[in-house]
């Protein structure tokens, strides 16, 4: 074999700079994963499909990365400093690439599973040619042992922090670029440190450095460039931006009027919100006996506690939202408290950032009177929360004559989503009374009214200071056109979250 065709060793005691670079790559490499699903979850929603596919895809790429390794031959330490210089350029800038392109092209999904599947080849090229390439230096058993050690513990790493600190504090965009400069620093290094023993060595390193550059120059101006993505997505002036470790808030204004999404999904509209929150909450209080203890689950924006402090009656409002970030802007900022008069303010609100699915278990506290405001279930972590266990741990929370209400989609849109919220509630004991409403927004909106112990009364008049609900109002909310009517459902389990199949056939089917 000629001096072309051998694998070049590393000098002595450069070994464990390659499996301190396995540790980098193996991180960066489960971090465009992460990115790549986060931003699918944001962008096409239910995220337990996202992700599933994604990391599915991506492991089958790194699949054919690995098969595909066994052709390189020659040059390894080059190849390798490529690699990385290719991996850091596809993955770096693949946060900006499916932001920029979700709203221009109709093909957004296959645009999304190629660039997942060419940075998994190229993350699976790089494992074997290390191996390949400290092969000689270790023994077999040891040289598997520590190449594995060090991916593995850079997977760890990555799964903990992604979540915990990148997503809240550098957002997904700037997160893919940080992680791009690090493979590249990788092939900078490695470049540097084997120049005698890489190919093109003078052209990879000014390549990597060109490369490293971009992506400093894209992190600095990261906050420009989510800025003109998020224009293409919507219409209106974008005034807020928040990335939380649950979700995308953003916030937009355009006449006066403000708009909040969560993960692209429309929240409210402050122009006609007042409609959705006063038929959430007053038919509700108006069959409650008594109101001193009342409980709000989700509602993190504040709206619905600002509907049920017009009730002097109240001694304390508890608010249980999972996201801080959420509830502390609502709390904060001047323009959204003067939307919901500083309801996550006042005295007589405790607010708890907690897992509702979780609180609730763990309540020992009985209510009056419980307001569920939660997302609507188009994934597996919200559809738990339509769940008939869920509605066995809110029945147990109500005093005997309890009264709850519960937010239940479009009754129209979403026909067999709303009724199996209804019998859902209705196998662990509830008494339920549906109603929907018309939101501009939104358009028919549906609620279910339900008691515990006690019997429905009839309509009363509502106070005169409400914008919209009247008794003659109200009652025509209970009345139910032939094509929103009852259908049949199952029940919404815990283990099958046929709530969440139905909800998304029934937007599939109305999008179409």
């Amino acid at each position: 074999m000629d001096n072309e065709t051998k694998t070049p060793k590393p000098p002595m005691g450069s070994p464990m700079l390659l499996l301190v670079s396995i540790f980098i790559v193996a991180t960066c490499g489960l971090i465009y994963e992460l990115v790549a699903g986060t931003a699918a979850s944001y962008l096409l929603g239910d995220s337990v499909t996202q992700f599933s596919t994604i990391i599915g895809v991506y492991l089958f790429s790194m699949g054919i990365g690995s098969y595909v390794s066994k052709f390189f031959s020659k040059n390894l330490l080059a190849w390798f400093v490529q690699i990385e210089i290719l991996v850091g350029l596809v993955g770096g800038f693949s946060s900006l690439v499916l932001f920029a392109l979700f709203a221009q092209v109709d093909y957004f999904q296959l645009v999304l599973y190629v660039l997942v599947s060419l940075t998994g080849i190229l993350v699976g090229l790089e494992i074997p040619l290390l191996m390949r390439i400290l092969e000689g230096r270790y023994e077999f058993k040891d040289l598997v042992s520590k190449v594995f050690t060090f991916d593995y513990i850079g997977a760890l790493l990555a799964s903990i922090i992604f979540p915990i600190w990148l997503v809240p504090k550098l957002g997904l965009m700037r997160t893919s670029f940080f992680f791009g400069m690090l493979n590249i620093g990788v092939a900078y290094w490695v470049c540097y440190k084997f120049k005698n023993e890489i190919a093109w060595a003078k052209s990879l390193f000014s390549l990597a450095t060109m490369s490293f550059i971009g992506l400093i120059i894209a992190f600095i101006n990261a906050n420009n460039l989510v800025n003109w993505t998020e224009s293409t997505l919507f219409q209106e002036k974008i005034i807020y931006t928040k990335s939380t470790p649950y979700q995308r808030i953003v916030l937009t204004a355009n006449n006066n009027q403000y708009k909040l999404y969560l993960n692209g999904n429309l929240q409210f509209n402050s122009a006609d919100e007042y409609r959705y929150h006063e038929a959430l909450v007053h038919p509700a209080m108006q069959q409650a006996s008594s109101k001193k203890q009342v409980l709000v689950l989700g509602g993190g924006d504040g709206l619905a506690v600002r509907e049920l402090l017009k009730y002097p009656d109240i001694d304390s409002i508890t608010l249980v939202d999972l996201d801080q970030g959420m509830t502390e802007l609502f709390s904060h900022n001047s323009m959204l408290k003067s939307l919901n008069n500083g309801s996550l303010t006042h005295p007589k609100v405790t607010v708890k950032n907690m897992d509702a699915f979780l609180w609730l278990k763990a309540n020992n506290k009985l209510y009056d009177v419980i307001i569920v405001d939660f997302p609507d279930p188009s994934n597996f972590s919200v559809g738990k929360l339509y769940s008939n266990v869920f509605y066995s741990y809110l029945i147990n929370a109500l005093q005997n004559y309890g009264v709850c209400v519960v937010q239940s989609t479009s009754p129209y849109v979403a026909r067999k989503s709303f009724w199996c919220i209804n019998h859902t509630m209705q196998s662990v004991g509830f008494k339920t009374l549906p109603y929907h409403n018309y939101v501009p927004s939104f358009g028919e909106w549906g609620y279910i009214l339900a008691l515990k112990n006690k019997t429905f009364k009839a309509p009363q008049n509502f106070d005169s200071s409400f914008k919209f609900i009247t008794k003659n109002v109200f009652e025509q909310m209970l009345v139910f056109p032939k094509d929103m009517d009852s259908v049949y459902t199952e029940v919404n389990k815990l283990n099958n979250q046929v709530l969440v199949h139905y909800f998304d056939e029934d937007w599939k089917h109305y999008q179409q």
